[in-house]
């Protein structure tokens, strides 16, 4: 049914409008009192708890950040059976992104390539709404993902992040620093070693007992991907995040000029898969059993779920695929994986 709606009316409106009306729906659902029957439908198989990073996770398949940009519909997201929710990408400073159009369908490919450069509210606006729900005692985990605002030089970054970390690792379950998205200039610069190791252990400084994580990119080499992880272990950060969109154009179904008048930006979806994969078997094996890696890119199905949980994944998030799956996705991969005992 909803496969049938996408094709005969979302793929006709402009997928940045078609995201909000969705989203003005999730936000609503505890908000009319149909969310707590939507739960009933949606809840994870108590068999697919997860414990990890000292908390306790109704299910390993959560959303990744760009989905909730302010942390607006937490609930509603947890009410569709999503075990966690990662908010953000969140910045110091409120900015409104890239001009639009920023965000493109690839649909022959099941990809998104957005450009939307961190359009939020900013960290003051997010604090008391976050740490409101972060009270409520029936909700998903929730993860805040932070990143540089574009106004401040990258020579500026850790001031900049560590304002977000002051007013945000209060009200979060987990922190990401974010240096690994394509659409803010100079941002991907930050896993440069001389550049990443100050940044992440100024925020782990900071953010006090919230767990700290670091989100890398897929256009990384794997020595740089060995290195990031050595550092990472070396300042005891608590996991890594792989990965965030792309830059790559390689291998697409989707007709060249339709892929090229998107023109630049990230690439997220299907085509991620591979790569994705071979990055989290390359983490799991430098790191030990409880080091909290989380995968994402690429994700569809629960068979999708199952090979990274069995390549060593500890959580896995999916966002694109959530946009031509529909508003039961999670309930779908939450009842494959506990079909197959996942």
């Amino acid at each position: 049914m909803y496969r049938l709606f996408f094709s005969t009316v979302l793929t006709r409106i402009d997928p940045e409008r078609a995201h909000h009306l969705a989203f003005m729906v999730i936000q609503r659902l505890p908000l009319i009192g149909i969310g707590a029957l939507v739960r009933r439908f949606t809840r994870p198989d108590p068999s697919l708890a997860v414990s990890a990073l000292g908390l306790t996770f109704d299910s390993p398949f959560g959303v990744a950040a760009g989905f909730d940009k302010d942390g607006k519909a937490i609930r509603g997201l947890g009410q569709l059976g999503f075990g966690h929710v990662e908010v953000g990408t969140i910045t110091a400073r409120p900015q409104p992104g890239n001009p639009r159009p920023r965000l493109f369908r690839l649909v022959a490919d099941s990809a998104v390539i957005n450009r939307m450069g961190f359009n939020n509210y900013g960290a003051a606006a997010a604090r008391d709404r976050l740490a409101k729900e972060a009270s409520r005692s029936s909700r998903p985990i929730i993860g805040v993902n932070i990143g540089k605002s574009r106004v401040v030089e990258v020579d500026d970054a850790v001031s900049d992040y560590l304002e977000s970390t002051m007013l945000l690792a209060p009200a979060a379950d987990y922190l990401v620093v974010n240096v690994s998205s394509p659409n803010t200039p100079g941002l991907r610069g930050l896993q440069e070693l001389d550049k990443l190791a100050p940044l992440l252990s100024a925020v782990q400084g900071a953010a006090g007992n919230t767990p700290v994580l670091v989100k890398i990119a897929p256009d990384l080499s794997d020595g740089e991907v060995r290195r990031i992880t050595e550092l990472a272990l070396e300042l005891g950060l608590d996991g890594i995040i792989a990965n965030n969109t792309t830059l790559s154009r390689e291998n697409l179904a989707t007709d060249p000029a339709i892929v090229t008048a998107a023109g630049a930006g990230g690439l997220s979806g299907a085509p991620l898969a591979a790569r994705s994969l071979e990055l989290l078997v390359l983490i799991r094996s430098l790191v030990p059993d409880d080091f909290c890696v989380i995968s994402v890119g690429g994700v569809d199905t629960a068979a999708d779920v199952r090979a990274r949980l069995a390549a060593g994944a500890t959580l896995v998030q999916g966002y694109t695929a959530f946009l031509y799956r529909g508003p039961f996705w999670a309930r779908s991969i939450n009842r494959g994986l506990a079909a197959h005992g996942a």
